[in-house]
């Protein structure tokens, strides 16, 4: 770098010359999509259907008929994906089905996991 780099306006040190326009190209940092997490409820014995049910209707909006679904599922297979999120809302929503279980006095439990 010349001294006369530094009394440049259009200087910049982020900033480097195209080789065949001298055109100044300002490079631009890549950003990543962030990692996503699979929001995950465990089946128990203890549950009832309907609280499984009103949990995800609730904190995950699912309409009657996904929320089913998805209770089915965990009930047959013993785990069921609520939803996909960044890691901040995932841990959000296990917290927020966490603590409305505890409330309500039922032993569902909730995780998530990166996808």
């Amino acid at each position: 770098m010349t001294n006369d780099d530094n009394n440049d306006p259009n200087f910049s040190p982020d900033r480097e010359e195209s080789p065949d326009t001298g055109v100044l190209l300002k490079s631009r940092p890549r950003t990543q999509k962030p990692a996503m997490y699979k929001v995950i409820i465990l089946n128990d014995d203890y549950t009832p259907m309907e609280f499984v049910v009103h949990v995800l209707e609730k904190f995950f909006n699912k309409n009657r008929q996904e929320a089913t679904d998805i209770m089915m599922h965990v009930h047959r297979k013993g785990v069921g994906i609520c939803g996909i999120y960044t890691y901040e809302i995932a841990e959000t929503k296990v917290t927020q089905v966490m603590d409305f279980a505890r409330a309500n006095e039922q032993p569902l439990q909730c995780t998530m996991e990166k996808e």
